[in-house]
């Protein structure tokens, strides 16, 4: 994915294992598998029943984990997370999982998501004598946890998770036992699956197919499982909500090799390129996607239109890690690192350019220009996702309209920005119409709120900076 030079980045996966001798390598690998979904920092945090032992550092999984480093990591069972710094700090204590110890024992955090009361929550917790070690508002939840120590852990947790609002899938681990929950409305993914005797739970379930795990099911919404020697139990903290999962999984975080909500994500992005097609029309001879997540509606869109679908754009794989930094500069030249234009195909023709989404319009102005210069006589650009109007609130790092381009001009502005011949989005409509093929249950429906600016939660004020998303 060009997710780090796109300007658009999820915050983080996260992975566990419960009841296998090897399962710190296999967290490892499990984190391999969720790299796209943060290149900045990894941890793993490993039980053996009665010892915990934490490791992470800045950088990509197999540069924070050499073997001597995951030999070390003995146990049973463990939780993983991979990471994308935001805007907030991005020091090493916010590397997660974080790991809190105490008389009655160690308490392991990993979180995928946002939670849109975390500075209110913080303040009171002050307020009533905590000292908080990070600015990550994970650490909130391990608070609020402790202050409910009176009660068994798993109402402890249930009574902490009732008091957070937003986006959350959480992964924590004590000495004996593993927590997966889920946020009410379930805004982030997360499953569950097995490998023999041993339960493995995951940001996307590509990562259950590295390993050799069985999927089993999703996490619901409200849900929060319970993991240990006896197996595991299902309950519930939260009463039902309609699920309003994130859209953008579907349109560009995920891998197309994941289910989501038991749809694969490459057949529903191809789904959006055949909408996106008859929604927007035009004559062209060729039409190529920008890789990697727009190959699957790029394919779409030329199955619909019958216009040939060519490998216009080809992404240099081998451009190290200084490119994947979250710097407006770096992201910039990112672009010319990372892509470059195959002349013989575009040459002459009239291009359609098929991407998931424009965030600020540099990077589609280069890749238009790109073309251009590589020959194409014209450069359609088309959307497979409505504008991205609003900022979000749930673990993405457009956290402010100023730097969204859809924000503050028309698509005619942003197609003169970019240099398009044309340019054209999916409709909110038919997106929808492409995941859900008009499923209405309880179990089915999207948040589109960087579409829209319909949120799906209360927002509270200060939501996202100086404190930073999981």
């Amino acid at each position: 994915m060009l997710g780090e030079i796109k300007g658009l980045n999820e915050e983080c996966g996260i992975f566990g294992v419960f009841n296998h001798p090897e399962s710190a390598q296999l967290t490892y690998y499990g984190l391999h598998a969720l790299q796209h979904r943060g290149q900045e920092g990894a941890g793993i945090v490993t039980s053996d029943g009665d010892h915990m032992k934490v490791a992470k550092g800045h950088g990509l999984i197999s540069e924070v984990f050499p073997q001597d480093r995951l030999d070390d990591l003995e146990g049973n069972a463990s939780i993983g997370h991979v990471r994308y710094a935001t805007a907030g700090d991005g020091s090493y204590e916010n590397i997660q999982p974080l790991m809190f110890r105490s008389q009655t024992g160690g308490l392991a955090l990993a979180h995928n998501g946002n939670l849109v009361n975390a500075q209110a929550l913080k303040s009171q917790l002050e307020a009533q004598g905590s000292i908080l070690q990070t600015t990550s508002d994970t650490e909130v939840v391990a608070h609020l946890i402790k202050r409910a120590g009176h009660l068994p852990m798993d109402q402890a947790i249930s009574q902490a998770l009732s008091m957070i609002k937003g986006a959350y899938a959480f992964l924590m681990m004590t000495e004996e036992k593993m927590y997966v929950a889920n946020d009410p409305r379930g805004l982030r993914p997360i499953s569950i699956g097995y490998l023999g005797d041993a339960w493995c739970v995951s940001s996307e379930t590509c990562a259950f197919d590295v390993i050799g795990a069985t999927y089993e099911r999703e996490v619901m919404p409200g849900e929060l499982l319970i993991i240990d020697k006896n197996g595991i139990e299902s309950q519930r903290f939260s009463a039902p909500i309609q699920r309003t999962l994130c859209s953008m999984e579907y349109v560009y975080f995920s891998r197309p090799d994941s289910n989501l909500d038991g749809k694969n994500v490459h057949a529903s992005r191809k789904r959006m390129g055949k909408t996106l097609a008859a929604e927007a029309p035009v004559e062209a001879d060729v039409v190529t996607g920008v890789p990697d997540s727009s190959i699957s509606a790029a394919i779409g869109y030329a199955e619909a239109s019958g216009i040939p679908y060519e490998l216009g754009l080809i992404k240099n794989r081998y451009v190290g890690r200084t490119f994947i930094q979250p710097s407006q500069e770096l992201r910039e030249q990112g672009v010319k690192m990372k892509l470059s234009a195959v002349r013989g195909i575009v040459e002459g023709k009239r291009v359609v350019m098929v991407d998931d989404s424009i965030v600020r319009g540099t990077t589609s102005r280069r890749i238009v220009k790109m073309l251009k210069e590589a020959g194409a006589k014209e450069v359609h650009v088309r959307i497979a996702s409505p504008p991205i109007q609003n900022p979000c609130y749930y673990g993405i790092d457009t956290s402010t309209s100023g730097e969204l381009i859809a924000a503050n001009n028309t698509v005619e502005e942003i197609e003169e920005q970019i240099g398009a011949d044309s340019l054209s989005y999916l409709t909110v409509e038919g997106l929808n119409d492409a995941i859900y093929q008009g499923e209405e249950s309880l179990n089915h429906g999207g948040c589109a709120a960087c579409f829209t600016g319909n949120y799906p939660t209360e927002i509270y004020p200060n939501t996202v900076p100086p404190y930073e998303k999981a």
